[in-house]
């Protein structure tokens, strides 16, 4: 199993490109970052219990944008993996983020991982346009939309929520098929969307079930329902703790990557700490 880290960079933290390479040099893999445009002062939606629920963290306030901070990261590190980790895609043009996430890839030599989530902060998405109830399928299309453009070389797609009319769009990502999708979040219904269209279901442990001893069978389950092919779909987990305990159970499971949580912190030398933590979890692990 993969370890990575998931990390929410802000305007008063460590210098990501700084963190990045101490990650790199420390094991990780990987290194996926979290995505808020921002947040209306008059929200109702509550902030997720799998998150740690009360109150809204400050971090969220003062994240970095995901696209730019990964871009400065790629061109300081040599083999990270580099993930949206979740890009919030009903809220961007689908066209717009093809080209983003097709240039990264690109220029990063393959090393970018896709993952999209359907948010929870009603109030953000709604500023964007996004019809709520249809976030699932919004999200649906917009996938393929992307991955038309990824992968043909006079792209098309015809959607419910997304549309794209016969089109060339150029660069192509340097993954063939175009970077993987992670869908994130936990649940039936995020789990049946990830088991007819994405490539990998990257779960965030629900609170009743940290080891996901009890999700990974549901899961696969649904995966022979909708008639998917079990060796072309993934698991991945967000969030993860940093628990050599939980994560030998998620490995015995056949857990594909484990992305670990790294406390944020209003201070680079805290942030720096923090990641240090981790990074012996890691170190251990590999043994």
């Amino acid at each position: 199993m993969k370890l990575g880290g998931v990390y929410f960079f802000t305007d008063d933290g460590p210098d990501p490109v700084e963190f990045a390479q101490a990650a790199e040099d420390r094991g990780f893999d990987s290194l996926f970052l979290p995505e808020h445009t921002h947040f209306p002062v008059s929200r109702e939606s509550a902030y997720p219990v799998a998150y740690g629920g009360g109150e809204l963290p400050s971090f969220y306030l003062h994240t970095l944008d995901q696209i730019v901070t990964l871009s400065m990261i790629a061109g300081a590190t040599r083999n990270l993996t580099l993930g949206t980790g979740i890009c919030l895609l009903a809220q961007h043009d689908p066209i717009a983020k093809a080209k983003e996430l097709a240039t990264l890839d690109l220029l990063s030599k393959g090393r970018l991982v896709c993952g999209v989530g359907f948010g929870w902060n009603r109030e953000e998405a709604e500023a964007h346009g996004v019809v709520w109830k249809k976030r699932f399928s919004i999200i649906r299309d917009k996938v393929k939309v992307m991955q038309a453009l990824w992968t043909q070389e006079v792209a098309s797609y015809d959607g419910a929520e997304a549309s794209l009319a016969p089109s060339w769009s150029w660069p192509k990502p340097a993954q063939p098929r175009g970077p993987k999708i992670y869908l994130g979040g936990a649940g039936p219904t995020t789990m049946r969307h990830a088991a007819q269209w994405a490539d990998t279901w990257y779960v965030v442990p629900p609170p009743h079930d940290p080891t996901l001893e009890e999700s990974i069978p549901q899961f696969w389950k649904i995966v022979d329902e909708v008639g998917r092919d079990r060796d072309s779909i993934s698991i991945a987990v967000a969030s993860a703790p940093p628990d050599p305990v939980v994560l030998e159970k998620y490995a015995a499971q056949g857990v594909e990557r484990a992305a670990l949580w790294i406390d944020p912190a209003t201070s680079p030398s805290q942030g720096m700490a923090n990641l240090a933590a981790v990074g012996d979890v890691v170190a251990a692990y590999k043994g």
